[in-house]
C-alpha cells in the first residue's frame, strides 16, 4: 500500500511503500555459481610473448622485404625454441626457418635468441 504524506508535514509529497502485513520473507534472489578458471597465464609473460611476436614479425617484414601478408610461411614457434637445450640448436632452428631469405638474418637470429632468453614457456596447465 502506498502512503502520501500531508503538505502540511513536508515541502513536497512523499509516496512511502509498505510490504503486506504478514509477510516477513525476503524476495528470493537467484544463487549465482562461482565459475572456476581453468587455464590461467601471467600477465606479464603473455605481454612480453605478444611483444616479441610483434617484432618478429616487423624483422621478418624488413628482412624479406615485403608487408607482413606476403611474408612466405613460416612458423617461428618460441615455445619449441625454449624447449631446446642451448642457444647453438635455437639458432640453427631460426636459421632453417629462414633459409630462403636472401638478406643476412644473423642479426635477427641473435636479437632472437637475445629477446627469448628468460621467458617462460606458455603450456597449458592440466585440469585437476
Amino acid at each position: 500500500m502506498a502512503a502520501v504524506t500531508s503538505p502540511e508535514t513536508s515541502p513536497q509529497p512523499r509516496v512511502y511503500f509498505q510490504t503486506p502485513g504478514g509477510t516477513t520473507e525476503e524476495p528470493e534472489t537467484p544463487v549465482r555459481k562461482q565459475g572456476r578458471v581453468t587455464v590461467k597465464y601471467d600477465r606479464k609473460e603473455l605481454r612480453k610473448r605478444l611483444n616479441l611476436e610483434e617484432w618478429i614479425i616487423n624483422q621478418l617484414t624488413d628482412l624479406y622485404d615485403c608487408e607482413e601478408e606476403a611474408i612466405p610461411e613460416l612458423e617461428i614457434d618460441v615455445d619449441e625454441l625454449l624447449d631446446m637445450p642451448s642457444d647453438v640448436e635455437r639458432g640453427a632452428r631460426v636459421k632453417d626457418l629462414v633459409v630462403d631469405c636472401f638478406k643476412p638474418t644473423e642479426v635477427f637470429v641473435s636479437e632472437l635468441l637475445d629477446k627469448i632468453r628468460g621467458m617462460q614457456k606458455l603450456s597449458t596447465p592440466q585440469k585437476k
